[in-house]
């Protein structure tokens, strides 16, 4: 384990908090006309799942958690986990709902996706940046309405839902940004 700079932070690192393990899950720069610059951040326990919030003073030292990396296809859920299958040794890894959390509308049977281990345990889901997914209920758009950047609700084949252009029907397939959520281009 290393030391990293408040600098360095983005989401998704790992680092040490009060003596345990958490997941950086939001961080925001603050540089405030008087006094130093800040980080306000929101930190996800490996071990209990809770989130907390902590500012970090701007240039303050950090130690940063090591975790392990395995890439495997999403396969199914269970019931209680999602189950991912490692494609080279048919290993199965399952991850519970807990971690995945609202990612889970992101996650599509046979994509690859990066999962991370902390002590043999998952503690988390790397999602490709962008994802195709079909167009299951989209709302119709009048005609002639289409000339404007007017966005329309949609529903997506994995839950998701999306706003998209007018131009886009039911049974299409778009691309969608998995950290944003917002839709990208047709397919």
């Amino acid at each position: 384990m290393g030391t990293i700079s408040t600098a360095q932070f983005k989401r998704g690192i790992y680092v040490i908090f009060h003596e345990e393990p958490h997941m950086v899950v939001d961080i925001h720069f603050v540089s405030p006309g008087k006094g130093s610059a800040f980080y306000k951040t929101k930190l996800k326990s490996l071990y209990t799942g809770r989130v907390v919030e902590y500012t970090y003073k701007s240039g303050e030292k950090v130690e940063e958690v090591i975790v392990e990396t395995h890439e495997a296809l999403y396969s199914f859920f269970d019931g209680v986990n999602y189950v991912f299958i490692e494609p080279r040794t048919f290993e199965q890894y399952s991850v519970s709902a807990e971690v995945v959390g609202g990612d889970k509308i992101y996650l599509k049977e046979g994509l690859l996706y990066r999962i991370k281990f902390y002590d043999d345990k998952p503690v988390g889901v790397t999602l490709p940046k962008s994802i195709a997914c079909r167009v299951v209920e989209a709302e119709n758009s009048i005609k002639g309405d289409t000339a404007t950047s007017a966005m329309k609700n949609a529903v997506l084949d994995t839950g998701a839902k999306v706003l998209v252009p007018l131009f886009i029907k039911s049974g299409e397939e778009i691309m969608i940004s998995t950290e944003t959520g917002a839709y990208l281009s047709r397919k």
